[in-house]
């Protein structure tokens, strides 16, 4: 019951001040009544105006004409042009072959110096980047921050690494539910394949277009709450609630079957998920989350402000 108790995350939270600034300024900019450590969720921005309540996709034309984008070599081009339709760009061999096996060195290194360890049933290793200069240099990689600003038109900061030694099995979602912000579309996942996925693997799967979809937030599948309690609603009625929305609108699943050093891009509301996996097979792989600048950002499912470490 204590996990469902906001003021025991705004009493968590209090503490955290120096983590929780980066979104005081936003809440005065959008005249919410919100203190640092208060507990936020999409039920606060309801009443705003709804034409700011979501960042503006580049259209095709405006990514050609951006300076940044002559740069890019012609299939990274190819790869982007059709981002605003599909949610999601693949940029093949972006990490060569000497840079994938010193990330898998690294992450072998620190599991057996214990300095990081498997959590969440042992499938996802959280904030190695945050210990490991070599998985941070590739999420702070210049190319790839640019191009990131590019799609959406904002520059962006590097929140969050996931390194995955299994594959996820994680039923279709959207990241928006875990890392949201307002406006919406304020955040932006790569998933770097670090081995050659093949069908047995559980291969990521994802749903083109599905980025366009309205947002499903805590009131979509009545897990709002009130103002003392987050709702009793469990994250599988979240995952069953967006397998019946993939049936009712008869999307089109494509799997991701990727070759070592490609990258995977996709929008902060793109359908996504892993797919079935043999039994003890890998799936080693790389996540990074990246917030844009100057959005408010939280995390809708459990309705807390996001800790954002100083650097």
């Amino acid at each position: 019951m204590i996990r469902r108790l906001k003021p025991a995350y705004a009493l968590y939270n209090f503490f955290k001040k120096s983590e929780l600034e980066h979104n005081v300024s936003l809440y005065e900019k959008y005249k919410l009544n919100k203190k640092y450590y208060s507990s936020i969720s999409s039920a606060d921005f309801e009443h705003l105006d709804k034409g700011q309540s979501h960042l503006k996709d580049l259209t095709t034309e405006e990514l050609k004409s951006s300076p940044y984008f002559s740069k890019l070599s012609n299939e990274y081009q190819d790869a982007m042009l059709d981002w605003s339709d599909n949610g999601y760009v693949v940029l093949r061999d972006f990490l060569n072959a000497e840079q994938v096996q010193q990330v898998n060195d690294e992450v072998e290194r620190l599991l057996v110096n214990k300095e990081i360890e498997a959590k969440y049933g042992g499938t996802k290793i959280m904030f190695s980047f945050r210990i490991s200069d070599i998985i941070k240099n590739i999420g702070e990689d210049e190319q790839l921050k640019n191009i990131l600003h590019l799609l959406l038109n904002r520059k962006v900061d590097l929140f969050q690494s996931i390194n995955f030694i299994p594959p996820s099995r994680q039923r279709t979602h959207s990241d928006s539910i875990h890392m949201s912000t307002y406006p919406y579309g304020g955040m932006v996942a790569v998933w770097i394949a670090l081995e050659d996925v093949t069908v047995d693997q559980g291969p990521l799967h994802y749903y083109p277009g599905s980025h366009k979809l309205p947002y499903v937030m805590n009131k979509d599948y009545n897990n709002h709450g009130n103002a003392l309690t987050l709702g009793k609603k469990t994250y599988k009625d979240y995952e069953d609630h967006i397998a019946k929305l993939i049936e009712e609108k008869q999307l089109e699943k494509k799997v991701f079957l990727a070759k070592k050093g490609d990258l995977l891009i996709w929008h902060a509301n793109l359908l996504h998920g892993g797919e079935p996996a043999e039994p003890n097979v890998t799936r080693k792989s790389l996540v990074f989350h990246y917030y844009a600048k100057d959005v408010i950002c939280y995390h809708e499912v459990t309705q807390r402000p996001t800790l954002k470490p100083k650097n």
